[in-house]
């Protein structure tokens, strides 16, 4: 008897995150594997877990298990299909970074929206291409599954026009340059979570903190995105593992005219070798710099806290106040320090932490006190894909009965 499933499959320049879940009957999608397949084209490892509280397995690949995302994700499916010989994949989900002006929920993938996906290109160069990518090889290997997109920006897609616009010549607005807002999946779940386990706080005003290599802050007020950290591109606000976040576009002009770099230069250096890395010299791993005695870490570190406290302001001003200040992500969910160095001295936004519960990793870590209420939820990106893809695929199987 075979078993009716979605793969979720986020695919990055050098990485392939795949899960699966069992989507028969009617309630959620259930877990039944997840993994990562690491340096796509170079040293390739594999890394897997079976179930919700399964042991993580890691081994090493050889080159041509994963010479590209097409081989890696053959791969990843050969030993999913090793441990669950009776699954059928039925429907595959993508997480696609940017879906443009346009495209505010998940969608099935036809030819015309994969082309307009790769028209997308040049809003997101570092990030599209490679889910682009994913889907082609997950057609190739899945020639009968629905393909459904689901967007980091679409969560984003119905804030106000004033957190929409640049203030530029108003042509490039209409050409799509605009204030997107990414991980806009992580916001979706965490909001879809709040109104599970705190209905008020989830009608009222919310910043949430999606802290990791990728970082970033969104205002929230009743359950709808208001303001994102995030604008044109995944580059700008917070200070990242490897990005530099905001920063004064005469930098650039700078870089280019008077130190010879050419624009590739620029881009890498501000994707790749800027931010924790850049400003610290060391490493992008909060990890590495909370343990690390010297001072680079150490600065990269209140840089770190410096621009997530200036952003927050912003974003309470933006709201008119926080009911609720929520962590999520890598370091939000699990660095205790930085949590605390975030919401010290915060009293007069109506924040005390108590610290037991901050270093507990509770669901609240704010005090009985507080006025604003402070919480660790970690997020699940793979489960919000799943659930649209499974929508989807029952939309497209009502519409064929």
């Amino acid at each position: 008897m075979t078993i009716p499933v979605t793969l979720t499959l986020n695919a990055g320049s050098s990485s392939l995150k795949f899960s699966m879940y069992n989507i028969a009957g009617d309630g959620e999608p259930q877990l039944m594997a997840m993994g990562e397949v690491e340096k796509i084209g170079s040293q390739p490892r594999l890394k897997t877990q079976v179930g919700v509280k399964g042991a993580e397995v890691t081994r090493d690949l050889a080159a041509a298990e994963a010479k590209d995302h097409s081989s890696a994700l053959n791969t990843a499916l050969g030993l999913l299909r090793e441990k669950f010989p009776e699954a059928q994949a039925s429907v595959v989900g993508h997480r696609v970074v940017h879906g443009g002006p346009h495209f505010t929920e998940a969608v099935v993938i036809d030819d015309a929206i994969l082309e307009e996906l790769r028209r997308l290109s040049p809003l997101a160069p570092l990030h599209e291409p490679h889910n682009i990518a994913g889907v082609e090889a997950a057609k190739v290997h899945f020639p009968d599954a629905l393909q459904v997109a689901c967007f980091d920006t679409a969560f984003h897609r119905r804030h106000p026009k004033v957190n929409d616009m640049f203030a530029i010549p108003r042509e490039y607005y209409e050409k799509g340059v605009r204030r997107y807002g990414f991980h806009g999946l992580s916001y979706e779940y965490i909001s879809g979570e709040l109104k599970e386990i705190a209905p008020l706080l989830h009608a009222g005003r919310v910043v949430v903190a999606h802290l990791g290599n990728g970082a970033s802050m969104c205002a929230i007020l009743n359950g709808r995105s208001v303001a994102s950290t995030m604008g044109f591109t995944p580059l700008d606000g917070l200070p990242m593992g490897t990005r530099c976040g905001q920063i004064d576009p005469g930098v650039i002009f700078y870089l280019l005219q008077q130190e010879g770099l050419s624009v590739d230069d620029v881009r890498k250096m501000l994707y790749d070798k800027s931010g924790l890395l850049g400003l610290s010299g060391l490493s992008n791993d909060m990890r590495v710099l909370l343990n690390a005695q010297v001072p680079e870490a150490h600065e990269a570190i209140d840089y770190f806290v410096f621009r997530i406290r200036r952003e927050l302001g912003g974003l309470a001003a933006t709201l008119g106040g926080v009911d609720a200040l929520v962590f999520c992500g890598g370091i939000g969910e699990n660095a205790v320090e930085i949590r605390r160095r975030i919401c010290e001295d915060l009293s007069w936004i109506g924040i005390e932490v108590d610290t037991n519960k901050n270093e507990s990793n509770a669901l609240v870590i704010s005090t009985e006190f507080s006025r604003t209420r402070v919480m660790v939820i970690p997020t699940n990106e793979e489960l919000v894909i799943a659930r649209a893809a499974k929508r989807l695929l029952a939309e497209h199987q009502q519409k064929k009965a």
